[in-house]
């Protein structure tokens, strides 16, 4: 079985194979249709795949040791490129925020002000085996964003909610979101259907 910590800096999976793990946190229905960013095998992330829906899923970074994927609306891929950028550019977790807000409010980042929803799986480097494009053991995250969202508006906590309830992250913020942490592992017989 060949899983993600076994691949290594220098093997990365095919197209083909970063599709399959880049769309795994989406409902099965959503799947087909994401637009897919993975890398090439100089680790530069590209298109992978044009979708026809609103999904865009992010295929797991070869330069990191452990496994993560995720999908989101596509409006809000201005953002999160943003956020990529800044990142690269090694700015601290504040300063991102920091400069995306100003963008934000400046008009130079177009975050629309409704609900989108994240899919995500995070695990160890092996949490998925490319072998058999099958999710072996992450934790799923479900994420609704709806910016500028705050206790008053919503009714949610901003504290951390039991197992599986939810609660709203970063209240008042353009990128304040409704969190729903299941505290589960999944494999590939529990992924979503629809």
């Amino acid at each position: 079985m060949i899983t993600g910590s076994a691949l290594g800096q220098s093997e990365i999976p095919s197209a083909e194979q970063q599709i399959k793990a880049a769309v795994s946190p989406a409902p099965e229905n959503l799947q087909d249709s994401a637009t897919v960013l993975g890398y090439n095998q100089n680790g530069k992330l590209v298109t992978l795949r044009e979708g026809s829906n609103e999904l865009i899923c992010l295929g797991d970074d070869p330069s990191q040791s452990n496994f993560h994927v995720s999908c989101y609306h596509k409006d809000l891929e201005p953002f999160m490129k943003r956020g990529r950028e800044l990142r690269a550019q090694g700015l601290s977790r504040e300063k991102v925020d920091s400069l995306r807000r100003e963008e934000i409010e400046s008009g130079k980042i177009d975050l629309p002000k409704k609900p989108m929803a994240l899919y995500s799986l995070t695990g160890s480097g092996d949490a998925f085996d490319y072998q058999t494009n099958q999710v072996v053991n992450a934790s799923p995250l479900y994420v609704v964003y709806i910016p500028y969202a705050t206790e008053a508006t919503t009714g949610l906590s901003s504290n951390p909610a039991s197992k599986g309830a939810p609660w709203i992250m970063e209240p008042g913020t353009p990128w304040a979101h409704i969190m729903v942490m299941t505290g589960r592992k999944v494999g590939s017989s529990d992924m979503p259907k629809n």
